[in-house]
Order: C-alpha cells, then sequence, then structure tokens
C-alpha cells in the first residue's frame, strides 16, 4: 500500500491514474449502450478505421488525434447511412471501411518523409505518457456525454432496447442514432491514446458484459461498469508497474479476469440456490 501511495506522488503515474478513471467513464457510458444495442462490431469496426485518420494526420502534419477523430467520425456516420440507406449490409460496410481505414492509415505513415512514427504506441497504446492535453479532451468528452445522457436517458433507453418502440412514438430515432454513433467514434479515438487501437473495443466491452452479469438496469450497468473500469485500470497499472509489463495489455487481462470471477461467483450462487430449493 505504501508502495502504491509513493507511485502516485510521481506525475506520470498521476496522470495515468486520472487518464483511467476518465476513460472507464467515457467507455463506461458509451459502451453501455454498445452492448445494449449489440453494436459491438460497429465499434470494433472506427476503432480500426481512424487509423487512416492517424496517418493521413503524420503526413499532412496535423495532430493525428485530430486526423483520427475526423476519420472516425465520418466512418460511423458511413457505417450508419450506409446500413440504413443502401443494400449494402451493415456488417459488409463495417468490414470494407475498417480494412480501408487500416491499410490507409499505414499507407500515409510510410510515406510520411522522416522519422516513422511508433505503430505500437497507437495499436497497443501507452497509458503511463498520457498528456495534459489529452487528459483536458477526456475531460470534455466525459462532461458531454454525462450530460447527454442525463438530458435524453429516456430516449437513449427506449432506443437501446426497442427501435420501433421508440419510433411508434414518434421520437426522433435517426438523429439519435447518428448523434450516438458520433459520440461513440469521439470516446473511441480519444481513448486510442490510452489503451490504444486493439484494446479499446475491450475498454467498451468487457467491464459492461461483467455488469451485466450482475444486473439487467440500464443505469445500473452504466455505473457498475464504471466501476469495474476503475478498478481494472488502477490494478492493471499497479501490476504493470511492478512486473515492466505494457500497462494497456495487463488493464484488459485484469478486466477479463474480473469477469471471469463475477461470473464463477454467480454461476455458484445459482448452484447454491437451486441445491437449497430442492432440499
Amino acid at each position: 500500500m505504501a508502495e502504491f501511495i509513493e507511485l502516485i506522488s510521481y506525475s506520470f503515474f498521476s496522470k495515468a491514474l486520472l487518464a483511467a478513471l476518465l476513460a472507464s467513464i467515457s467507455c463506461g457510458i458509451a459502451g453501455t449502450y454498445i452492448v445494449a444495442r449489440r453494436k459491438v462490431f460497429i465499434a470494433g469496426g472506427i476503432t480500426h478505421a481512424s487509423f487512416g485518420g492517424i496517418g493521413m494526420g503524420y503526413f499532412f502534419g496535423i495532430n493525428p488525434m485530430f486526423g483520427g477523430a475526423a476519420f472516425g467520425l465520418l466512418s460511423a456516420l458511413g457505417i450508419e447511412f450506409i446500413s440504413k440507406k443502401t443494400e449494402i449490409r451493415e456488417d459488409s460496410a463495417i468490414g470494407i471501411i475498417w480494412s480501408f481505414g487500416m491499410a490507409l492509415g499505414i499507407i500515409f505513415i510510410f510515406l510520411t518523409p522522416g522519422y516513422a512514427p511508433n505503430l505500437m504506441t497507437y495499436l497497443f497504446g501507452n497509458i503511463l505518457t498520457v498528456s495534459n492535453t489529452d487528459i483536458n479532451f477526456m475531460i470534455i468528452l466525459c462532461s458531454l456525454l454525462i450530460l447527454f445522457f442525463i438530458l435524453f436517458y429516456r430516449i437513449i433507453l427506449f432506443i437501446s432496447f426497442d427501435e420501433e418502440y421508440a419510433q411508434s412514438h414518434k421520437l426522433p430515432v435517426n438523429t439519435f442514432n447518428y448523434i450516438l454513433i458520433a459520440l461513440v467514434a469521439l470516446v473511441i479515438v480519444l481513448n486510442i491514446r490510452v489503451i490504444g487501437i486493439i484494446l479499446v473495443i475491450s475498454y467498451l466491452t468487457i467491464p459492461q458484459s461483467a455488469a451485466n452479469l450482475l444486473t439487467r438496469n440500464f443505469k445500473h450497468i452504466i455505473i457498475y461498469s464504471v466501476i469495474f473500469g476503475v478498478l481494472g485500470s488502477i490494478t492493471g497499472l499497479y501490476i504493470s508497474y511492478i512486473a515492466d509489463l505494457p500497462s494497456g495489455a495487463i488493464i484488459i487481462f485484469v478486466f477479463v479476469v474480473l469477469y471471469l470471477a463475477i461470473w464463477l461467483l454467480k454461476y455458484f450462487h445459482q448452484k447454491h440456490r437451486i441445491q437449497r430449493q430442492l432440499k
């Protein structure tokens, strides 16, 4: 415990903890919507497609995260539009945009003159190098998400579980679908810096899946997802620092262990309850 308190005194570690907290909040909120709507594959497509914007950002000399955000938003809106307005299936549209974004990013990075950036930073992330700018953007995003979900909670709830019911009550379903998928894209891009392209999908799904084992209440799933995200992040950061292992991968490993632990506890609890009823 004393060693952990000492670690917090270091600037890089305290920033990493704050970034983990903010990532848990944003991914906890957005991920609950993704899991409820069964749009995990879409989130994966946006995650990988945003790499095209990162590569273009390097090539044109702008902040790669701005490029990733722009490309991620366009990809998210494009997937939503194509799946609704054309005959192309949603999974086909996701696969096309997913592979195109990754290929475009790699091409532009290798075309960039001078030093080629380390792709591992964006593929797997490095939360220990998070900057004040990253944290400021994450604070803004978390504030926007919290405000939006508070103001429109009932509409989001209806759309998440029964879109046809929402449409029958004349709710602006299509408008909210575009807004929500755009917010998901922003969450993905801003968290790439923290946990990377490969692992961000786990941040958006594993804590939510663990929470779903405990409750079916949408609001409670959000709360539990944030708690599990924070718990897994802090534990993963500490283990990665002590064992000198990649922080992002260890955080996700802890998430999986946490999920399995909750699943086993629920399984044995249900088994014990059934045995008591049979007696």
